[in-house]
């Protein structure tokens, strides 16, 4: 089999999970637009974003170590990749649980601490199966960690809807990630089993300290872009507009968000395995462009149709900034490819420069726009992602096609 036609395989069963889940989060969309007012939907944004942004922090480049690892330093590398799994996550426990306290002293707002607290549960369920999904990643099984990873999602989004008719609270949106966690903790551990080596050495912790640190920072950094902006509108609009930013922004930008994470994590292996880098990353982008491109074309045009259908004739006036936001998905491809090629060649810290500036851009923009309304902020939102994008993404688009992008 080509490399174009495994990349392709390996992306449409991500595809096919990231459909499974956007089909199924749909009906949580419909569900809680008609069982909860705006405010209880701000409020579980709100916490999911604040848990969104520690759990980010899992993202530390030690999965990409056990991928990148030569076999001669695998077993050594796992070992130590397992310990520092149960330090970190067991940190990250503790520093959210000492936050949901926080919050309800300093607020008095005992639902969101209680949600942020039940996010913090997760960490519990990850380092038991973190080592296990990077050789699994590792060994090419993509098929079915996206399978595992979709299966995990739509789950907890039936789960949201039926909670959200039985109980409609904004608890509704957040319980269902804990109660799903033993699920991926299992598949994980039995798609690709794995047990510690007594034999085996240790992997020094500076190797992963030099890649990770950028990689974490990265990862920090993009989850607050995608996250931070509704912190800035709860903050200077507060939480009914938050709840309606929450919708359009969830219905625009869903399937950029999740084509982009499967494209990533479909790309970096492939590029770690390619002999040639620059073929494979050519072939990357323009298999990503010709699928995504159609796709968020015919959504923009049919946003006036659906977005009534499905969230209420209440929010009719969504349809517009919901048609704008799609269309980011074509720029987010191009720098998605980006920072996978950076990653793979080792410039971590090239990547985290380039996030850093995107994300700084985009919340700047968000603060500016949000008084002028959320039209504004789809419209502001566009144009910064693609012109700091394919600034960005320049490098990139010069080694794959230098007879159109020709170096300075």
């Amino acid at each position: 089999m080509s490399r174009a036609n495994a990349l392709f395989g390996q992306l449409m069963a991500y595809g096919a999970s990231e459909i499974a889940t956007k089909l199924s989060r749909l009906g949580v969309v419909i569900a809680v637009a008609r069982t909860l007012d705006l405010a209880e939907i701000g409020l579980a944004a709100a916490a999911l974003a604040t848990g969104d942004l520690l759990k980010s922090l899992t993202e530390n480049g030690v999965g990409q170590r056990i991928i990148a690892a030569p076999a001669e330093t695998l077993e050594a590398t796992c070992k130590r990749a397992h310990r520092l799994n149960w330090i970190w996550c067991s940190g990250l426990f503790t520093v959210q649980a000492a936050l949901a306290l926080i919050l309800w002293l300093a607020t008095g707002n005992a639902m969101l601490a209680a949600l942020v607290l039940v996010l913090a549960g997760e960490y519990l369920f990850m380092p038991g199966g973190l080592v296990h999904c990077g050789l699994a990643l590792r060994a090419g099984k993509l098929k079915r960690t996206a399978a595992i990873a979709g299966t995990q999602a739509v789950t907890a989004n039936l789960l949201s809807v039926g909670l959200a008719v039985l109980w409609p609270s904004a608890i509704a949106l957040v319980l269902p990630r804990l109660l799903t966690a033993p699920f991926w903790l299992w598949a994980m551990r039995r798609l690709h089993p794995w047990r510690p080596d007594p034999q085996a050495g240790l992997a020094p912790t500076a190797d992963f300290l030099r890649f990770g640190g950028p990689v974490l920072g990265t990862e920090v950094i993009r989850t607050a872009r995608l996250h931070g902006d509704k912190l800035v509108v709860g903050a200077l609009l507060g939480p009914e507009l938050l709840g309606a930013y929450f919708m359009a922004f969830n219905a625009g930008l869903s399937l950029a968000t999740s084509f982009s994470a499967a494209f990533a994590a479909v790309l970096f292996p492939t590029l770690c395995r390619a002999s040639c880098r620059t073929t494979a990353l050519r072939d990357g982008l323009r298999l990503s462009l010709s699928l995504i491109a159609p796709a968020v074309v015919a959504q923009a045009l049919l946003a006036p149709w659906y977005v009534p259908l499905l969230l209420g004739a209440q929010h009719a006036d969504l349809a517009t900034p919901v048609a704008i936001l799609c269309l980011v998905a074509i720029p987010t491809m191009i720098w998605t490819a980006t920072a996978g090629w950076l990653r793979a060649e080792g410039r971590t810290g090239a990547e985290l420069r380039g996030t850093a500036i995107l994300t700084g851009t985009l919340l700047a923009g968000t603060a500016c726009a949000a008084p002028f309304g959320l039209e504004a902020l789809a419209w502001t939102h566009l144009a910064t992602a693609c012109g700091v994008m394919l600034a960005l993404s320049r490098p990139a688009l010069s080694l794959s096609y230098p007879q159109v992008f020709k170096k300075a």
